[in-house]
């Protein structure tokens, strides 16, 4: 087995460097447990970004997808296959919409949902082609693709990538004068996380969600919520958007969907928005795939049957209350719901993750100042006292 050392070095020789990991190498999991080469422990308090709601390697999902290795793993769309409908059917169940459309990543589904509205749009509202305006908001985070980042205020997201792809509008998150203002007869979507995980745990304020739905609905604007990260319990409710009553038009969803084994992502929406797809209009080779469907299909019931949005409500406020009760004046804002926690500090706040994976505990700074904190909903209070004691050692001055 290669050292951590070897591993990083090999992996940083031959990988693009889009990315610059923490100097912390995954060789096995268990739960929230993460082990190094060297057989080292750490507490892993990020979940892949929410992808790993179950943990790492919950039995019930390993065995579905392998179960489904011995008989099917792909079809593409050219066939049918005996998993889809049923998986269809459940997530349906789940969102309350009528009808799914299966993609692979979070990227794709946030593409699905634009193209969605854009082509609903044009062929529903008649709109001209290529007059179609969608609203989005600063300090989003949709994903990478040429037209997410064109719709993106972060810099390092866009550099270097024009031309950009047009027909957005951008408005602060949370004003709802802005986005009153900024809808016209050619606006055919609005849409937004409900809340800004990337930007730092960003909480819109109360009431936001709501009267941006009903304004859409005034405008015959679609509403669409991107619950990528903030879906499937990781806020303490099922969907972040049920916070406020509200039930999007269309969902975004992908990360814990697929269980943190495969990506799974899709869009869900009632018939009349999602029929303004014909045959050749859209599609993916792996989205949809038999081994994707049924690791979804045993999340979605390990979700509901578990509790999880019960049990991400519970253990959040307990972990937050904590997290409150540590003495640093760096410390500006302990924020969050559910699950997924920020914690905002004056300065620089890599210093204190590095001194997190010194003590065991892996979570990861984003927006410079601001620590994510989003463990496995499966972690067990013994386990998150023991992390808050390290967290707690390494951010006491």
């Amino acid at each position: 087995m290669h050292s951590s050392k070897k591993v990083i070095e090999k992996t940083e020789k031959y990988g693009a460097h889009n990315y610059k990991p923490k100097e912390v190498v995954f060789s096995e999991t268990d739960g929230i447990i993460v082990k190094n080469p060297e057989g080292e422990e750490f507490y892993d308090m990020l979940s892949a970004y929410s992808a790993l709601n179950f943990g790492h390697g919950h039995p019930e999902l390993i065995q579905a997808a392998k179960d489904q290795l011995d008989k099917l793993t792909l079809s593409s769309r050219a066939f049918y296959n005996d998993v889809l409908g049923d998986w269809m059917e459940k997530l349906c169940e789940f969102t309350g919409k009528e009808m799914v459309l299966p993609m692979n990543t979070g990227a794709e589904a946030v593409e699905t949902a634009l193209k969605t509205a854009r082509r609903w749009g044009n062929l529903v509202n008649g709109i001209e082609n290529g007059k179609q305006e969608i609203i989005v908001c600063k300090d989003n985070f949709h994903g990478r693709t040429i037209t997410i980042v064109s719709m993106s205020t972060d810099e390092d997201a866009r550099k270097g990538y024009g031309p950009y792809t047009p027909g957005f509008k951008v408005i602060e998150y949370g004003n709802i004068e802005e986005l009153k203002e900024a809808i016209t007869p050619n606006t055919v979507a609005f849409m937004m996380e409900p809340i800004q995980g990337e930007a730092g745990v960003i909480i819109p304020p109360e009431g936001f969600m709501k009267e941006a739905y009903e304004i859409c609905k005034e405008n015959n604007v679609l509403f669409i919520a991107d619950e990528v990260q903030t879906g499937f319990a990781r806020t303490g409710k099922m969907f972040a958007c049920q916070h406020e009553g509200v039930v999007p038009d269309i969902y975004v969803l992908g990360k814990a969907l697929g269980g943190g084994i495969i990506a799974v992502s899709a869009i869900a929406a009632d018939s009349h928005i999602l029929n303004v797809f014909t045959p050749g209009s859209h599609g993916s080779t792996f989205g949809g795939n038999p081994l994707g469907a049924a690791v979804s299909m045993k999340a979605l019931e390990i979700l509901e049957r578990d509790d999880y949005p019960k049990q991400a409500e519970e253990k959040g406020n307990y972990f937050m209350s904590k997290l409150k009760e540590i003495k640093n004046d760096d410390i500006v804002e302990v924020r969050g719901r559910g699950l997924l926690i920020g914690v905002e500090f004056k300065e620089d706040a890599a210093p204190y993750v590095e001194k997190l994976i010194e003590k065991g505990v892996l979570a990861k700074e984003t927006h410079e100042r601001t620590i994510r904190f989003a463990p496995p909903i499966v972690s067990s209070y013994e386990q998150l006292d023991e992390a808050l004691a390290r967290i707690k050692v390494a951010f006491e001055k």
